[in-house]
């Protein structure tokens, strides 16, 4: 299953717009801030689709039965750029158990690259709910080699893989490669254009870059 967010209308689309904006993407600390909230919008929208049981909650006058969620999440970001967005979840999901994985283009002399998985820090995750953020979803390669990673070290219960812009190329590539396994896409916005050297179009630039500045 695929969800668009911003396919309805809502304040998310007041975070995209910014984080979208030359105007205003270089103020570095909004554009994280942007980030964040989206993963608190994302993280809301994926715990609709939670198992809840009933609990009584002690109030000071008598008893309230509420639904909680059941869940055991472990949230997992690629680094550097996923780095607010995964914080936007956690500010949600503040009991969460979090993975964190290196991957990097290394390119050619013909401006050709592949993706290289150096460093991941994760619980196992078996029969767990696992979140996977990024916040642009290029080409799908990236995200799919860090699933990859992940999945050595058990089966989730379900998988949520979230972005904040996505290439309609990657949700495509995604749905084809992943097999065997309970799984649900969330990306904020959809852009059909992907350049050749994978950058998304319109897009908005280098998150990292933007996030933490500029690197060599």
């Amino acid at each position: 299953m695929v969800n668009i967010l911003n396919q309805s209308n809502s304040l998310l689309n007041t975070f995209i717009a910014e984080i979208r904006d030359v105007n205003i993407q270089n103020d570095r600390m909004r554009f994280r801030r942007n980030l964040e909230r989206i993963g608190e919008i994302i993280a809301y929208e994926i715990s609709k689709t939670f198992d809840y049981s009933e609990k009584e909650v002690q109030t000071p006058l008598g008893i309230a039965d509420i639904n909680l969620p059941q869940e055991d999440v472990v949230i997992g970001t690629i680094l550097r750029a996923g780095l607010p967005l995964q914080q936007g979840f956690l500010n949600y999901f503040d009991k969460a158990e979090n993975s964190f994985i290196t991957a990097y283009r290394k390119y050619h002399k013909d401006e050709s690259f592949d993706i290289k998985i150096e460093y991941i820090s994760t619980p196992n995750i078996e029969d767990k709910t696992l979140i996977l953020v990024d916040p642009m979803l290029a080409s799908g390669a990236s995200m799919m080699l860090a699933l990859k990673e992940l999945l050595k070290y058990g089966t989730p219960k379900h998988i949520h893989i979230a972005a904040v812009i996505s290439s309609n190329e990657a949700v495509e590539y995604l749905k084809r490669s992943i097999t065997g396994a309970s799984y649900t896409i969330w990306s904020g916005a959809v852009d059909m254009e992907l350049t050749a050297k994978s950058y998304i179009v319109p897009g908005l630039g280098d998150a990292g870059d933007l996030a933490y500045g500029s690197k060599n």
